[in-house]
């Protein structure tokens, strides 16, 4: 472990070595933990767009010109529709698409831009079980903000940086309550066997 690495530890723990020590290794842990939750999010997230989507354009999706079109093409930033026209180029069908599209992918079909186009009509039948007294925009706004901070947590376990100083249960519990909307049977499975809850109330004492 570098000493820039342990660092962060150190000064989070006063420069006990020994509780930095624990704490690292319980950020190990934790995130070793949430990599079950986030799997079965972007599964269930990538799968509900896919259904709406399949919907309106059919199987065929990732070649019809008039979706791609609708993507945004940003120069500078990240491109949803440069994402989708690269791995559909190289990929023989949409199973393997859909397996290659980065998160971020999926993030962005949750922008207003496809109200009128997809979730207008399909938002709450993909979603069955999103708050009845939510309107359209408000799930899709929702869904949108909490991929985005569940894709942040996804990026910072990726690259094995500290994850212990986030609300790790506010994390927890967006992934839940996404799954959830989708399908209850599934979100219930999840939190039946996930560690992510034990190991957050089991935190070393800095």
């Amino acid at each position: 472990m570098s000493a820039p690495r342990f660092a962060t530890y150190l000064q989070y723990c006063c420069n006990d070595r020994t509780k930095a020590l624990k704490l690292y290794q319980w950020n190990l842990q934790l995130s070793s933990a949430f990599v079950i939750p986030i799997h079965l999010l972007e599964v269930s997230i990538r799968n509900a767009v896919v259904e709406a989507l399949e919907n309106i354009h059919t199987s065929n999706w990732p070649w019809t010109q008039g979706f791609i079109r609708s993507l945004p093409n940003p120069t500078s930033t990240y491109s949803p529709r440069k994402d989708l026209m690269s791995v559909a180029r190289r990929e023989p069908t949409m199973g393997k698409v859909v397996a290659e599209l980065k998160f971020v992918f999926w993030e962005k079909m949750f922008t207003t831009r496809h109200d009128a186009r997809i979730w207008n009509d399909h938002l709450k039948v993909i979603l069955p079980y999103s708050p009845t007294a939510m309107t359209v925009s408000q799930i899709r706004s929702c869904i949108y903000n909490d991929i985005g901070q569940i894709r942040e947590l996804r990026n910072r376990i990726a690259h094995h940086e500290p994850i212990f100083s986030r609300n790790t249960i506010d994390d927890y519990n967006k992934i839940l309550k996404m799954i959830s909307w989708r399908n209850k049977v599934t979100s219930e499975w999840m939190d039946s066997f996930q560690l992510v809850t034990k190991l957050i109330a089991e935190k070393p004492i800095t």
